[in-house]
C-alpha cells in the first residue's frame, strides 16, 4: 500500500500498521524526485508493507520519528518502533533497507 502524507499524523499511521517505509522528501529536492518512482516500485512490489512519501518541510512531527536531517531519507518501522534509516539516492540502498523489514 503507498499513501501521501495529508497531514502531520504519520506517528498514527505507523501504530497501525506493522511494517512501514517512509520517504522524506520535499518539493526542492532533485535526488527526492528520483527515488519517488522508485519507491512507489518498491511499493508495488511489497504489498504487505505500508510505504509512506511525507514531506519534510511540511510535517515537521512526523519528521521527528525518525531525526531526518537530509533529503531524501528512507526510514523503517516495525510494530510501531523505528528500525532504521538511510539517505540515499540509489535503489539498491532503498531495497536492502526494504529487505530487512520484509525478510523476518
Amino acid at each position: 500500500m503507498l499513501l501521501e502524507l495529508e497531514k502531520d499524523n504519520l506517528a498514527e499511521i505507523i501504530a497501525e500498521n506493522n511494517n512501514v517505509v517512509v520517504q522524506y522528501s520535499a518539493t526542492w529536492c532533485g535526488n527526492c524526485r528520483i527515488m519517488k518512482p522508485k519507491f512507489k516500485k518498491e511499493a508495488s512490489l511489497n504489498e504487505e508493507v505500508t510505504f509512506i512519501l511525507a514531506d519534510a518541510e511540511k510535517f515537521p512531527e512526523s519528521r521527528k520519528l525518525a531525526n531526518v536531517d537530509n533529503l531524501p531519507t528512507f526510514a523503517t518501522f516495525v510494530d510501531g518502533k523505528f528500525k532504521n534509516q538511510t539517505q540515499t539516492n540509489k535503489y539498491d540502498v532503498l531495497k536492502e533497507l526494504v529487505n530487512e523489514i520484509t525478510s523476518n
